[in-house]
């Protein structure tokens, strides 16, 4: 018997141990070739494509029910490597950028969103925030200053930039990198503790492209079970909904079809 044969006789088998093999091995199938989309697809080969969201610091208001275009608490986003300063579009300012110009728009509001690392540390969470200018760091003679050009800003000894939280400011930093911030915070990330410092290229895991709305949920709630936190409660009460409803859709299809089975058989077999 050729390897044709043996496969032709393992597919069509009535046995239900044969059965079950097979139902495992096309499960495991097509979760490799759904990997292997998403890894094509970011980038990220052999690490996770994607990552759940777990606050609400990229929400915008007055969101319409079920909160699709942007990303909320319980989503999912891809995650697509990032390899040099070119590949972020950042969010620009009034002189220069994606505002400016009216152009890349990403989650409703100009330029990229970016996943990266605070301070390179990996023992922390990650951070979702919106690159939204990149700042040149220079230092003279003990002196430090900074260049934004998408504000007209150039070898500045302080800031002030209200769009960014910055009002006649010495932030203090000591190398150059983007400036971050979620949609609905009011400050940049790079004047709080959450990263101090201007995000080095290095540390960005990547940049979020599309959007799995709800299911991450399911990620928080494992993650606060082996963690002893409550990020669940982040998410919003039209998200939960959504969610019970695509897993009862998930969970009746193959009920469905049981049922669509027993019918069609006992109508072709009559007691």
């Amino acid at each position: 018997m050729n390897i044709k044969d043996m496969f032709l006789r393992f597919w069509k088998s009535d046995n239900d141990k044969i059965s079950i093999v097979r139902d495992v091995v096309v499960a495991l199938l097509a979760v490799l070739i759904i990997l292997m989309v998403l890894w094509g697809y970011t980038g990220q080969w052999f690490s996770a494509p994607m990552v759940a969201i777990e606050s609400g610091s990229m929400e915008h208001p007055n969101p319409p029910f079920g909160r699709l275009g942007t990303i909320d608490a319980g989503d999912m986003v891809l995650v697509q490597r990032v390899w040099q300063r070119s590949d972020v579009i950042p969010h620009g300012g009034t002189i220069e950028g994606a505002q400016a110009e009216n152009g890349h728009q990403t989650y409703g509001s100009y330029g990229d969103v970016i996943i990266y690392k605070p301070l390179g540390r990996t023992d922390v969470s990650q951070i979702i925030h919106r690159a939204m200018c990149w700042v040149d760091v220079y230092t003279n003679n003990g002196q430090t200053t900074y260049t934004i050009g998408d504000y007209g800003i150039y070898n500045a000894t302080s800031l002030t930039i209200p769009a960014l939280g910055l009002y006649n400011r010495d932030p203090g930093w000591t190398h150059s990198g983007f400036l971050t911030k979620g949609d609905n915070n009011d400050v940049i990330d790079e004047i709080t503790d959450i990263c101090p410092q201007p995000v080095k290229v290095e540390w960005i895991s990547g940049k979020a492209r599309g959007e799995i709305p709800w299911l991450g949920t399911i990620n928080l709630f494992f993650e606060d079970l082996l963690h002893g936190r409550n990020t669940v409660r982040n998410v919003h009460q039209d998200s939960l909904i959504c969610l019970g409803i695509v897993i009862a859709v998930l969970i009746s299809i193959p009920i469905i079809l049981d049922v669509y089975e027993y019918l069609k058989k006992k109508k072709q077999n009559p007691a």
